[in-house]
């Protein structure tokens, strides 16, 4: 269930009634509603609509046509027959913990010298560091592998060579602006062939394409040992669970591999999955994108937050399931620890919000620094900000001297471009046009605010920072039938790209008077009606409009609708999105 953001006042973009979605839904035996929200997607055709909504595995990209992923399994190969040791590098991130576990999973399966390494966010920061490659000279490595990070890493790189170890870089970060990349035996990167079909891919994807580039290696023009494909079904799960959690683009093969990897998902005996699963405490029969984004993910990423990612790759790596679930429990502790803190450092945030004038209508970005927030968390701090304010946010925690910072972003707004061009008072950064970390002295923090905000002001419509919501169709209540909500599931999964269907009634009116709910009272339960039926809504944060709802005798509804089992008996509930008073 999505809860909708307190945000400021929204600006309902309706899709126009496409004169087609007749005549698609016909043709697929869908409601035009259904047909409608896929128009909305830019799918126009039977064809290309049968095959959004039935993803097929055989439509992936072969691996081999990855942009430089014949060099990296040239050099791994030779790594195995040598028995010689391969280390994996990866992020702290989900989508760093799940490349991790695909490469560190096949090459123990198959019997390679290999051993992995996670930099501490706190003490490390993002990246390869010049440190830890120092480190894993010691331990007698010959090739290192990066995942999920490396494509700016020029220093370290040289420092890799330096040291006589193959560097072979797997990354989805945007490359340096010059084109330049690190020296390295191979560079896997969607990015680098602009002809290639899938420029955007977490790097857990990237680090599958790899991993199914070595076991076709391995098997030759023969078919693909029973034990490897069992792998490859298990890779999906994790590359599906990158995906959505690093909010990467979810069309085109990422679909197909979210698509995929989340059916396969509820059905996995891997331990360590199933012990998350059950840790979380989700029932549900089937794992969909919001039990990954809300559920699962924030489990595994507090493994990086508040103590070492190492955890979590043990937990994805475990074939012990008591040693799982044990993982699973503390892990599921610490993102309570987490929330508690999160929710600290939010309420500090938001005080200095209008102590600093960052939340006025006119101001277009949003940094912020404190000697007494975790580094951990401010990144989840800063995407509140964002879901309030509709603002791009930093957040910096200061430490003698230095800060670290978790930046995030709003759909227009550039991010990494923006930081790209305010970067002379930087020590170091990287990310993407969502999301990005940096360093800075603290000294420079008021020059480089000021600098982020004329590069905003100059680069960014004022129209670009009022909250937008899109909605597929307007509707009556009569059109939201039990047979038609089970089918908007067939739209899935849901995420950047493929937003969760919105749909809009207008002129409807309260049935009974409004009821707060929740432990606070902050949440408003409201039954409506039009002149085709009535329909029970929730609306998440929005008890402080329940005067304006007595006052209005007629309004508009956004919402999501859902199927809705708590009693028993399947029903239809709205989740509201946004309310809208006649003036």
């Amino acid at each position: 269930m999505r809860r909708s953001s307190r945000m400021r006042k929204k600006i309902w973009h309706i899709f126009p009634a496409d004169s087609t979605a007749a005549e698609l839904a016909g043709e697929l035996k869908v409601s035009v509603l259904l047909a409608q929200a896929m128009i909305n997607r830019g799918i126009k055709s039977a064809d290309e609509a049968r095959s959004f909504l039935d993803p097929k595995l055989n439509e992936l990209i072969e691996p081999e046509r990855m942009p430089g992923i014949s060099g990296a399994v040239d050099r791994i190969e030779k790594a195995i027959k040598d028995r010689e040791k391969i280390v994996i590098y990866g992020d702290y991130d989900v989508d760093g913990i799940t490349a991790v576990t695909i490469l560190l999973r096949l090459f123990t399966l198959i019997g390679a010298n290999v051993d992995y390494y996670i930099p501490h966010r706190i003490e490390e920061g993002y990246g390869l560091n010049i440190e830890a490659i120092e480190q894993i000279v010691q331990t007698g490595a010959k090739v290192l592998i990066s995942v999920d990070c490396g494509i700016t890493a020029f220093e370290s790189a040289l420092a890799a060579k330096d040291n006589n170890i193959d560097l072979i870089i797997t990354d989805h970060h945007r490359p340096a602006s010059d084109g330049s990349v690190p020296q390295a035996v191979a560079i896997v990167h969607p990015n680098l062939n602009e002809d290639y079909p899938s420029q955007e891919n977490a790097g857990a994807t990237v680090a599958f394409k790899l991993a199914w580039a070595v076991v076709n290696r391995i098997k030759g023009g023969e078919a693909t040992p029973e034990h490897l494909k069992q792998f490859l079904v298990n890779a999906t799960i994790l590359a599906a669970m990158g995906t959505i959690a690093d909010v990467i683009n979810i069309r085109g093969e990422n679909r197909i591999i979210s698509s995929f990897g989340l059916r396969a998902f509820g059905e996995s005996r891997l331990p360590g999955i199933r012990a998350l699963i059950d840790a979380a405490n989700v029932t549900s029969d089937t794992i969909d994108s919001f039990h990954i984004g809300y559920c699962l993910a924030p489990m595994l990423n507090a493994a990086g937050r508040m103590g070492h990612a190492r955890l979590a790759v043990e937990l994805l790596t475990s074939d012990n399931e008591i040693k799982a679930m044990r993982i699973a429990e503390y892990l599921k502790e610490q993102n309570k620890q987490r929330q508690q803190l999160e929710k600290k450092i939010f309420k500090h945030a938001s005080a200095m919000m209008s102590g600093t004038g960052m939340d006025k209508p006119e101001r277009k970005t949003i940094v912020l620094a404190s000697e007494d927030w975790h580094t951990g968390v401010i990144g989840i701090v800063a995407s509140r900000l964002v879901d309030r304010y509709c603002k791009p946010a930093i957040l910096f925690n200061i430490s003698d001297g230095k800060a670290q910072g978790s930046a995030r972003s709003i759909e227009g707004f550039d991010l990494l471009a923006a930081i790209t061009a305010c970067s002379d008072e930087l020590n170091s950064f990287g990310g993407h046009a969502m999301a990005a970390g940096l360093t800075i002295d603290a000294d420079k923090i008021d020059k480089f605010t000021e600098t982020l905000e004329n590069y905003a002001v100059n680069n960014w419509s004022i129209d670009e920072v009022v909250g937008k919501l899109e909605i597929d169709a307007v509707c009556s209540l009569k059109d939201l039938t039990i047979p038609f909500v089970k089918s908007l599931a067939t739209l899935g999964p849901f995420g950047r790209g493929n937003p969760t269907p919105i749909f809009a009634a207008k002129g409807v009116r309260l049935v009974a008077s409004p009821r707060r709910v929740g432990r606070s009272g902050e949440h408003l339960q409201i039954a409506i009606c039009d002149n085709s039926g009535q329909m029970r809504c929730i609306g998440f944060g929005m008890a402080n409009i329940e005067k304006q709802l007595l006052e209005n005798e007629f309004f508009n509804v956004a919402f999501e609708p859902q199927i809705d089992n708590f009693y028993g008996k399947p029903t239809i509930q709205l989740v509201l999105s946004d309310i809208q008073f006649e003036k």
